[in-house]
């Protein structure tokens, strides 16, 4: 088997939702690479493909774009690839264009208006399986004759989906270049004729069961009705939230009474000693209180990745598009916005297919608002230990009603801070929104777990490498130097994390932060998670006689005033976000400027609804 000298370059090209990525993966498996493109910051993933006749193929999977007349920064960058354009980057010598077989007229016009360039194609109908189900009939044969390219079915999300497209470019040997003609972008004219052509070539080779249509559309009344979608969406949101306590609460149990068991082991395993203490009250007790956090974190992934999955979120974008368009946003801010419940740096990141760059500093800006998921292990433990765990109304569990109102609480505080801005500023001109709304789809349950199992390793690599790392840290803090002759208070005051913590205790007293509170806000400025083992470790060196940092809530309800529970809930509310965001907010606007200025407004709100929270609480009794 002699191996071609030369890998073919291939791009894969097509609309967003088109299945264009897990089909790259299925093609490249563990052979790829994800950086950012020079110069700007879209994210560019290549590949190797090795086919069985010994074929290399270079893949590059292209951001999403409807058109070649880019209109955001994702398109410019597929615009510039594909028309050999981008410095530093060489025109591909095929292109597989990616389309959504379930709503091929999405995608054609694109293959159309790339195919005018002379540059050598392969349709892929992707989701044809999907497709069939559906009672679509599509005619190859009538697609290439008509598009004067071959077509191969693929199933991005099936092992052996892949097969067809493979054994094509197992046989491909164009040796043409990749582009014969230079590229012009269509006037209004032309992309009516465009459009009038792709309309043409479905009429012969696309026909489709008439209640296909009727099933979606008889949806759509009730998704998309001002009133009842409105409903439907904060019915689900609050569902989100009621679940992640609820149905939580028996593996978190698990885990917990596994740390609990584990720490009694090693306690009593080790004599009494620098070790004992380094695993007992650091590793332990500060790693092992992030991870029973674990499945709430899952069960709110498992709901955007559903809802992601079954095309529910563009219409929740479309129903939000006016209620935001008051306060100078539009529809396409909602997707990088809840994309900021799991991680408010690929929400920033989703930024990037917002059009206008006024509305997208805006967005960026009020990401960290949306309460990211690194918040709710902090979340959890303080309602854990302060809101009762009992049921309201009979149905509804109070804790995840208090969940929601801080969820809730920081998606109106973003609104009113763009709001502000939009006062500050004054008007812009709005853009339309223009969104694909693709056909509804029951989430795919390979899917949804391959998400998850994803989602897990990351928090999972978090607890093994910046948490343990910071948790170790906190230890040797709060266990150095040695409490001096005739000591009398716990080793920890006498160490420099005490020291340090006296000294922050001066500015956060009035918000009714104690010291072991102020040292804890520390590293949380590198991951939010890690406030929760930095207690733990701090009480666990701090506490007397047999206390165990597994029994952190009960300590904290004990020590802690509710007023102080409640400020430190709102603080991380408004709180300034870790510096990983910090550093993706000055790379996607290249500017510091805007990443200092975001740090220093969330501080001011963040102090002062805290310090408001905390006096409140006092009048009304919580002392």
């Amino acid at each position: 088997m002699n191996a071609v000298a030369t890998p073919l370059s291939l791009a894969l090209l097509g609309h967003p939702n088109s299945g264009k990525t897990a089909l790259f993966n299925l093609l490249t498996g563990s052979r790829q690479k994800v950086a950012n493109y020079a110069g700007v910051t879209v994210e560019r993933k290549e590949g190797q493909l090795v086919t069985p006749s010994g074929q290399r193929v270079r893949v590059l999977d292209l951001p999403g774009a409807y058109s070649l007349n880019a209109l955001s920064a994702d398109e410019a960058v597929t615009r510039d690839v594909v028309t050999g354009q981008r410095a530093g980057e060489a025109a591909p010598g095929l292109l597989v264009c990616v389309v959504d077989a379930t709503n091929l007229q999405l995608g054609l016009r694109m293959v159309l208006e790339t195919k005018t360039m002379g540059i050598p194609m392969v349709l892929a109908l992707n989701m044809s399986d999907a497709a069939r189900r559906a009672g679509i009939a599509i005619d190859r044969a009538a697609l290439e004759r008509e598009l004067g390219m071959p077509v191969v079915e693929t199933v991005g999300i099936q092992k052996g989906g892949a097969q067809e497209l493979v054994q094509f470019l197992d046989g491909w040997r164009g040796q043409g270049v990749a582009q014969t003609r230079p590229w012009q972008p269509q006037g209004a004219e032309q992309v009516l004729k465009t459009q009038q052509e792709a309309r043409r070539i479905l009429r012969l080779a696309v026909r489709e069961p008439a209640e296909l249509m009727r099933v979606d559309d008889a949806i759509d009344r009730v998704v998309l009705h001002p009133l009842w979608g409105m409903l439907l969406l904060a019915a689900t949101m609050f569902l989100m939230f009621q679940a992640v306590f609820s149905w939580a609460a028996p593996p978190m149990e698990a885990i917990k009474d596994g740390a609990e068991a584990l720490g009694q082991w090693v306690q009593a395993q080790l004599p009494e000693g620098v070790l004992r203490s380094l695993l007992v009250d650091g590793i332990l007790a500060g790693v092992g209180g992030v991870l029973v956090f674990l499945p709430q974190i899952l069960i709110l992934f498992l709901f955007i990745l559903a809802l992601e999955d079954s095309g529910y979120l563009p219409r929740a974008a479309f129903m939000l598009d006016r209620l935001m368009g008051t306060v100078g946003l539009s529809g396409r801010s909602f997707i990088p916005l809840l994309s900021s419940f799991a991680c408010a740096i690929p929400g920033i990141m989703a930024t990037r297919t917002i059009t206008h760059w006024r509305e997208r500093l805006v967005t960026i800006l009020i990401a960290p608002l949306m309460t990211c998921s690194a918040r709710l292990p902090v979340y959890a433990l303080l309602i854990a230990a302060f809101i009762p765990a009992r049921t309201v109304w009979g149905i509804f569990s109070l804790q995840g009603l208090v969940m929601f109102g801080l969820y809730m609480g920081g998606i109106l505080s973003a609104m009113a801070v763009a709001a502000l801005l939009k006062i500050w500023r004054g008007p812009m001109r709005a853009t339309p929104l223009l969104m694909e709304l693709p056909p509804y789809r029951l989430p795919n349950l390979r899917g949804l777990a391959r998400g998850l199992y994803e989602r897990a390793m990351i928090f999972l690599k978090r607890v093994g490498s910046i948490i343990l790392a910071l948790t170790v840290l906190l230890w040797f803090l709060s266990s150095y130097p040695a409490p001096p002759e005739g000591a009398v208070g716990p080793a920890i005051q006498y160490s420099l994390a005490g020291q340090l913590g006296r000294a922050l205790e001066v500015i956060f007293a009035p918000l009714g932060f104690n010291w072991q509170i102020a040292v804890a806000l520390v590293p949380g400025m590198a991951a939010r998670e890690v406030v929760v083992s930095a207690l733990g470790t701090v009480y666990a060196l701090s506490a007397s006689g047999d206390d165990m940092a597994a029994q952190l809530g009960p300590l904290i309800a004990q020590q802690w005033s509710l007023a102080t529970a409640l400020s430190l809930l709102v603080w991380f509310v408004f709180a300034p976000q870790c510096l990983s965001t910090l550093a993706t907010v000055r790379r996607e606007t290249n500017s510091w400027r805007v990443a200092l200025l975001m740090a220093a407004y969330l501080f001011a709100l963040a102090y002062a609804a805290s310090w408001t929270t905390y006096r409140l609480a006092l009048w009304w009794g919580g002392a």
